[in-house]
């Protein structure tokens, strides 16, 4: 079985957690037996253990970009700004040009600038330090850590689901990125026009909770190495894909070699 990639945002010594078994389901949901598959291909974690505040700074740099460019980007603040115990201080009070250069290989990073500059100001004004939003992530409710984290500009649903995932790691959580968004409803998981909310509400809903983390960041990297936006592997064959059975291939044109984003068969009907 794989090693989880370095590269994830969640992934290699870094990422928190640690390697765990899950029993496979023996239920009639699909969503949880794509997990369990997703099992047999990569690493099995439990996830949690991250400090929150580096964890929501490092989730913000990875907002439309991938973790190739936001991974250097992480490192680079950390340098100029950490240590994790006192990072929302340092941040607050730090030049935003300086800060926008340091995280540039990210992309936006005007906007990302501002944005962690701003969160870091909210974490003091709201917690007085670090160390206590920390905690709070990591042992207040998490319906009330969710909305708290969602009330800070910038930070939507994914954002303050990994932040609940890897640092608070609490279960049944299963953040949904543009990867989820689409395997899920190709595959027939959800919807073929849901919206990343209803896509976490569909999945959430069927698979157990301590399987959820795993299945967010497996779902991911199948999504890198077989399920891609315009090539999937079921074009080429369908012994290509090792989920083939398990999916609806919702906007899938295998005869016509063709693929579309799901929403769109509802729109012409197919």
């Amino acid at each position: 079985m794989p090693d989880e990639p370095v590269e994830n945002i969640s992934g290699g010594p870094g990422g928190g957690g640690e390697i765990d078994e899950f029993e496979p389901g023996d239920g009639d949901s699909r969503a949880e037996a794509v997990v369990d598959e997703l099992g047999e291909l990569y690493w099995r974690k439990a996830y949690g253990g991250r400090d929150g505040f580096e964890c929501l700074v490092r989730t913000i740099l990875s907002q439309n970009t991938s973790d190739k460019a936001s991974q250097p980007a992480h490192d680079s603040l950390m340098e100029r700004y950490g240590p994790a115990e006192r990072l929302a201080g340092t941040l607050a009070d730090a030049d935003r040009d300086e800060l926008a250069e340091t995280i540039a290989s990210a992309g936006l990073y005007n906007r990302k600038s501002t944005v962690i500059g701003e969160a870091a100001a909210w974490v003091l004004r709201e917690f007085d330090s670090t160390g206590s939003f920390d905690r709070f992530v990591a042992e207040g409710d998490p319906g009330e850590v969710r909305e708290t984290l969602l009330s800070v500009d910038g930070v939507g649903p994914k954002t303050a689901d990994c932040v609940l995932l890897f640092a608070g790691g609490r279960g049944g959580v299963f953040p949904v990125d543009t990867h989820v968004h689409r395997i899920a409803r190709r595959m027939g998981l959800a919807p073929p026009d849901a919206d990343h909310e209803a896509v976490r509400e569909a999945i959430e809903a069927e698979v157990p909770p301590e399987k959820c983390g795993f299945g967010h960041t497996a779902m991911i990297q199948f999504g890198r190495e077989y399920c891609s936006a315009r090539d999937p592997a079921c074009l080429d064959d369908p012994e290509a894909c090792p989920l083939y059975d398990l999916c609806d291939r919702v906007g899938v044109d295998e005869f016509g070699g063709s693929v579309v984003d799901p929403s769109e068969t509802v729109a012409t009907g197919d």
